[in-house]
């Protein structure tokens, strides 16, 4: 090929190869703004050369491949932290409503409740037969058995919006699951042609990485350049073409457990939102529904304690203060006195009716009462104890969410210093590719212009 025909030659694979050139820079141009795009590049080489009595003379250039630049270790640390980052994104919005429940700063939160009760009480001592002062002990021990209420229906409310979430990811999962599947489909068919899938490879990325947000998952690459992905037990999410399904049961709480939707097999869960939302439903809002539970039944057991021991103006006696349970729905005072206020018992004997008030007192006292925490505190102490630690556990899922998006952020960064489109540098392989495609032409001219004047000589 040592000819003016293999010039000829040559300068169509320079052609071709610079156009190919240019063609991979427009389209790295295109997505500059492209989640999950990975700049490509051409790559080129020389064609084989001939030998000749001179030596060997090179034939030109071919395009040999178009890679992504990619860096695999880094793809698979940012999948570990989305998935870390999705756990505390979950756990943070989840406890945030519980601290908007436990707000005490308006002035009409459980604490108030708890100190106009007390008060009632007080008043009830000075003037044991009031009217008034009955009503206003009745209004405010129903006032705090609502308060109560409230708290604790609201929490449970949250539980069931997390239970909710749960079977909405478990849904996303599943979804995710089959785009990835159905991605590695069409990878494994176009390069097992030759080539290279590379906008697919950087969209099945981007499926992973809003998996791992939602699971905890490991992932590696087969032979056929599929991903085989498992869930952080082991199962198989996803396999070549196939994905497995999770599904939901309900367990004996009426909340959902995770499963597989084959076999029906529990699906250990350490990461991702699925554990962040379990956390919520299953660990932080029991722990504080117990302590509201704990707190309302001793102050029931306390007042009912003090009330059943003393006297009505009706000369009744024995009766409870608040009946019911917080569990049960049906916390609150007891109907036969809120009927009829004047069997609250504020006298301590019979004989002190009607203007005894020593079981008022022992009421009114309960307020500075140690009868909380083995006796070492009152029930403002443990509700103050409650509120601080939801504040902590809000605290703690704040400062771990923004160390793990400040985490991801910079490995986001990292990705696209390594891997991202910079119009800079592709304007000039624009231009370097320009030119050299402008060269080319010029040696096809050349050689055009040689074959002229060989024909015109002939």
């Amino acid at each position: 090929m040592a000819s003016i025909y293999g010039i000829l030659h040559i300068g169509r694979q320079a052609l071709a190869a610079q156009q190919e050139a240019l063609n991979v820079t427009a389209h790295n141009i295109a997505n500059v703004n492209t989640e999950g795009y990975s700049r490509q590049r051409v790559v080129m080489e020389t064609t084989a050369p001939i030998t000749t009595v001179t030596g060997q003379i090179g034939t030109g250039v071919v395009v040999s491949g178009v890679e992504r630049v990619y860096d695999k270790y880094l793809a698979k640390q940012i999948s570990n932290e989305n998935e870390t980052l999705g756990r505390w994104e979950a756990e943070k919005n989840g406890l945030e409503r519980v601290e908007v429940v436990f707000n005490e700063t308006s002035g009409y939160g459980l604490n108030q409740a708890m100190s106009d009760f007390w008060d009632a009480w007080q008043d009830l001592v000075n003037n044991p037969s009031g009217a008034a002062e009955r009503e206003m002990v009745a209004w405010s021990g129903e006032n705090l058995a609502l308060n109560f209420n409230r708290i604790y229906n609201d929490l449970s409310q949250i539980q069931n919006d997390m239970n909710s979430y749960v079977s909405q990811t478990v849904d996303d999962i599943n979804f995710k699951a089959e785009q990835i599947a159905g991605i590695n489909e069409k990878i494994v068919k176009i390069e097992t042609s030759g080539a290279n899938a590379n906008d697919l490879r950087d969209e099945r990325d981007v499926w992973v990485n809003e998996l791992a947000k939602m699971i905890d998952i490991t992932y590696h690459e087969e032979g056929n350049g599929s991903f085989t992905i498992e869930s952080g037990d082991g199962g198989i999410l996803v396999e070549g073409a196939t994905s497995n399904a999770l599904a939901t049961v309900t367990n004996g709480s009426g909340f959902e457990d995770v499963v597989w939707a084959v076999g029906g097999a529990a699906v250990a869960i350490s990461d991702g939102k699925l554990k962040g939302y379990l956390e919520v439903r299953d660990t932080a809002i029991p722990g504080y529904k117990l302590d509201l539970e704990e707190l309302s039944e001793a102050i029931k057991d306390a007042v009912n304690d003090i009330h059943q021991n003393g006297y009505g103006l009706d000369g009744d006696t024995g009766d409870p203060f608040f009946a019911g349970t917080l569990a049960g729905n049906d916390f609150g005072v007891n109907s036969d006195i809120s009927g009829d206020v004047n069997k609250i018992a504020a006298s301590g004997t019979l004989e002190g009716v009607p203007g005894d008030n020593s079981n008022a007192i022992k009421m009114a006292e309960l307020q500075n009462a140690l009868k909380m925490n083995s006796d070492t505190a009152t029930f403002d102490d443990f509700y103050n104890g409650v509120v601080s630690g939801v504040g902590v556990d809000v605290q703690q899922a704040n400062s771990s969410y923004n160390h793990q998006e400040a985490m991801v952020n910079y490995l986001d960064d990292y990705r696209e210093a390594v891997s991202g489109v910079s119009l800079d540098e592709e304007m000039v392989n624009m231009l370097q590719f320009e030119t050299a495609y402008q060269a080319a032409a010029r040696v096809i001219s050349s050689v055009d212009k040689i074959l002229e004047t060989l024909m015109s000589i002939v």
